[in-house]
């Protein structure tokens, strides 16, 4: 019953959606109010109706039934409770039913808010928000039906949503279970915040749309859904720290990022979502890239479809992708439907979208910020060709060739840096003209500070070249944005004849932007000297040990005392667990317990290593082997990760920094009606 409710509520789900787009595309050109308003009542009853599917097939994971083909292949009845609710997105049509539910939701929202000033935007927003609606749940409907059912047909067992004729329903006793990799609690949070991060950057793509159709295209559809983006980035940037979190945890290969095709998929909405936020303070402070904010908006929304079509069709090999599907060809259709009615609506409307002023300086913080978009575009092209490289190789030669980790990082790190040494620079830089001599009074302190700093690290810590260059870069970065912070409390605390943190404090809540930014430089160049350390520093050693005998690396000693292994029935687990002892100069820290659990239903492995942390570095003990006898041996996998967890203190801060930004403020134009209100409380109380 319930599986028909959930798919039932599904078509008419899609059926909805499709009467929404028409229902506004009327509304709109034949300024019929009453259809717009149709159409938004539509797009509200959504988010309703596909709670009720997803409470529908919530319901069947949570409740063990194995007759429905996808609770078979994702839940187990040894799964605890929440991990058969997360379940729901741990597979192919699970996931895609998620991404319309949240579709719906953030649509619900937009359409909640209040018109009056931004009528003409709605039934275009509407449309555009539908439209993508109705790709996702007509994917759902015909293709990845979380819905149907086992059914035995003359002998054999098929996954049919409705009985065909002489068959009976087919419920097996238990569940493949969800992928082990997939049991972690980074990979619980880390599929939604990605999903929300994708979902949420179709709201500033249809603004825009709207903008363009309309032909309104100054910056009120961008001041409109700026909140939008930051919040859109921050959960897509949360994604990414959680997923190389996961990665470090789980995969056991001892890094956070392997440049996968997968992860990249996600990067790259990223890369362009980053520089869609600088950009479109140009447009505000001074009117100028409306076309660059145009195309990076249609291009973060193209890259979220298209990682989305990455990570489901089965196109590429990844760790984190699901299984071949028929959706793939679909999914680069709408890609490239989507992609080209927007470049046109670029091209219609491309007179209207030039620059209200005209860059007059090099050096200015408008040309910096465009250069800070071309390097971004750099890395997205860089890591475009390396996902589709083995696609056009297999078109062309007949085999898959991929490109690795050294490609991208050979590729990317000189563009890294320059946008690194951009961080300290633009900051100081005046909007609309700066020179040389300027912009070299503002930053001559910090940038000797900064060499100082790498003097000290060249004598007592390394003399790696690159390393050095890239920590004098961080330096300079962290010494300019703090002496921001010093310079602007300082000269508020003299004008107000306040105390510094009160300045401090003042000063950032009244631009919570600027300093929220100021933030997240800070807290990137944080996670920078994580990704130094462990990028450039790592050692890594691996060996068969006897009980007693030891393995020697970076200053540590490991010596494996024993091994142990047991089943637990109720987890439906088998524990192997190995007892490591760990010195430094001779001196005991402790031990470690690297282990592997191996799944039962699912019949597949987790790696879990044992990890001493600390600000210096991280040591880093997989088991990779053992014998059935614990004296007879193990093999062990040893990294040592220098500076590692600053990569986590960094993200942590990052996580603050777009909270800070993204933060509410009081509508500037609701300004003057709040100063008549209280001036009117204020002589009535006389």
């Amino acid at each position: 019953m319930f599986a028909e409710f959930g798919y039932g509520i599904l078509v008419v789900s899609f059926l909805v959606a499709i009467y929404s787009v028409f229902a506004a595309v009327y509304g709109a050109t034949n300024k019929s109010s009453a259809m717009v308003e149709s159409a938004r009542r539509s797009m509200l009853l959504m988010f309703p109706l596909l709670s009720l599917s997803a409470a529908a097939l919530i319901y069947l994971l949570v409740n063990n039934h194995f007759e429905v083909a996808f609770v078979y292949e994702v839940t187990s009845r040894s799964m605890p409770t929440y991990l058969r609710v997360t379940a729901w997105w741990g597979g192919q049509a699970g996931s895609l039913l998620f991404w319309a539910w949240l579709m719906a939701a953030f649509t619900s929202a937009v359409t909640i808010r209040k018109w009056e000033r931004d009528i003409e935007f709605l039934p275009w927003v509407i449309v555009v928000c539908s439209v993508t609606l109705v790709f996702f749940l007509g994917m759902v409907v015909v293709f990845e039906n979380p819905f149907t059912r086992f059914w035995l047909v003359g002998g054999s067992v098929e996954p049919l949503m409705f009985a065909p004729l002489n068959a009976t329903l087919f419920t097996a006793q238990d569940g493949n279970g969800l992928n082990p990799l997939l049991r972690h609690p980074g990979m619980v949070i880390h599929p939604p915040m990605l999903y929300l991060g994708f979902v949420s950057y179709v709201i500033p793509y249809a603004f825009a749309m709207a903008a363009l159709i309309t032909g309104r295209t100054d910056d009120r559809w961008i001041r409109l859904t700026r909140r939008w983006s930051l919040w859109a980035w921050l959960f897509l940037s949360f994604g990414l720290v959680l997923g190389g979190r996961w990665a470090y945890d789980v995969l056991g290969w001892g890094g956070y990022w392997g440049w996968d095709p997968v992860e990249i998929a996600a990067f790259m909405p990223w890369l362009t979502g980053t520089a869609f936020l600088h950009s479109v303070m140009i447009q505000e402070k001074r009117g100028l890239l409306k076309h660059w904010n145009m195309i990076l908006v249609i291009l973060t929304y193209a890259l979220v479809i298209f990682g989305t079509f990455l990570t489901r069709s089965g196109v590429l090999s990844s760790v984190h992708a699901f299984a071949n599907s028929p959706i793939g060809p679909f999914f680069m259709g709408f890609v490239s439907l989507s992609l080209v009615t927007s470049i046109a609506l670029v091209i219609w409307r491309w007179p209207m979208l030039r620059g209200e002023t005209e860059m007059k300086s090099m050096l200015s913080r408008e040309a910096l910020f465009l250069l800070n978009n071309l390097l971004f575009m750099s890395v997205l092209v860089i890591c475009f060709w390396g996902v589709i490289f083995p696609l056009v190789s297999e078109l062309f030669t007949g085999q898959k060739v991929t490109v690795g980790p050294p490609f991208y990082e050979r590729a990317t790190s000189p563009i890294f840096a320059a946008l690194m040494f951009l961080m300290g620079v633009a900051p100081l830089s005046a909007w609309g003209h700066s020179t040389i001599q300027t912009l070299g009074r503002a930053m001559w302190k910090s940038a000797l500070a900064a060499l100082v700093i790498t003097a000290i690290l060249f004598a007592m810590y390394t003399q790696n070249i690159i390393a050095l260059i890239g920590f004098f870069l961080i330096a300079l970065v962290l010494l300019v944005t703090l002496q921001e912070f010093w310079r602007a409390a300082r000269a508020r605390q003299r004008a107000q004849s306040e105390n510094f943190l009160t300045s401090l404090s003042r000063l950032m809540g009244r631009n919570r932007r600027r300093y929220g930014g100021y933030i997240i430089h800070i807290s990137m160049m944080l996670m920078a000297i994580g990704i130094l350390g462990i990028e450039i520093f790592q050692k890594e050693t691996q060996g068969a040990l006897k009980q007693g005998e030891q393995l020697d690396i970076g200053g540590y000693t490991v010596e494996y005392r024993e091994l142990a292994s047991w089943d637990d029935s109720g987890k439906g687990v088998n524990f192997t667990r190995a007892t490591v002892d760990v010195y430094k100069n001779g001196i005991y820290l402790g031990e470690l317990n690297p282990r592997i659990d191996y799944y039962f239903d699912s019949q597949q492995n987790m790696t879990i290593p044992g990890n001493r942390s600390t600000f210096r570095d991280d040591l880093y003990v997989l088991l990779v082997d053992w014998q059935p006898v614990s004296s007879m041996g193990a093999t062990f996998k040893i990294f040592v990760n220098p500076l590692v967890n600053w990569l986590w203190i960094g993200s942590l801060l990052f996580l603050v920094g777009i909270i800070f930004a993204a933060w509410p403020d009081r509508d500037p134009a609701e300004e003057p009606i709040r100063a008549a209100r209280k001036a009117h409380q204020t002589s009535a109380a006389d």
